[in-house]
């Protein structure tokens, strides 16, 4: 193997150099620019469709949200989400649900903000949901998720709303509850994660029932 020597090095045409950068430049704008983009586009959309278009749900012809980002639920004949700590784009202020600019309130276990945080949700959703004082509250109820666009909760979250739920729509709680059981996402592979339901797909298919 022979070892450039700077004296080959500066007879080497300037020319070559820059004509060898150049085709350098076009192959990998092409290979990654273009063939390596459109490839995985082509794959995914054939692959997994849905997924591949932002997983988007519709509702008589229109687009009414995605089932990977959570929207702010606050009316009471609605299942609620979990909370979100996301900020509006030009951080003024807060934002539920902004998924312009996901993130979450960054404190630690042991951190006094997130403590108070927890407590005063836990007994809001007590009072919202006409529970007992000594109820226990599902976790992901009073906490947020690590991007403040979790579009899932937990089956006992959703089962702890079906009263107030209920009453807001005259329906019985049975009748809530047969909903959201109809609408539980089973755990991938039966063993990976936990079993959840959609906040957005239980809504509509709660509107839709009636």
């Amino acid at each position: 193997m022979t070892v450039p020597t700077p004296e080959s090095i500066a007879a080497t045409p300037i020319a070559r150099t820059l004509l060898s950068a150049a085709i350098a430049a076009v192959l990998f704008t092409l290979v990654c620019g273009l063939a390596y983009p459109l490839l995985t586009t082509v794959a995914g959309n054939a692959l997994f469709p849905a997924q591949a278009t932002g997983s988007l749900i519709e509702r008589d012809g229109r687009v009414v949200g995605s089932a990977l980002i959570g929207q702010d639920f606050t009316a009471p004949q609605y299942l609620h989400s979990r909370p979100s700590q996301t900020n509006k784009t030009d951080g003024s202020g807060p934002q539920p649900y902004n998924a312009e600019n996901s993130g979450a309130s960054n404190w630690g276990a042991t951190n006094a903000k997130l403590s108070d945080a927890v407590k005063a949700r836990v007994a809001a959703f007590r009072t919202e949901n006409g529970l007992s004082a000594d109820a226990p509250v599902p976790v992901d109820m009073v906490t947020a998720s690590g991007s403040g666009l979790d579009p899932d909760i937990s089956v006992a979250g959703a089962l702890a709303q079906a009263g107030r739920i209920a009453q807001a729509r005259s329906l019985t709680p049975a009748q809530v509850e047969a909903t959201i059981r109809a609408n539980i996402t089973r755990r991938s592979l039966g063993v990976l994660g936990e079993e959840r339901v959609n906040v957005l797909r239980v809504n509509l298919a709660l509107d839709g029932a009636q």
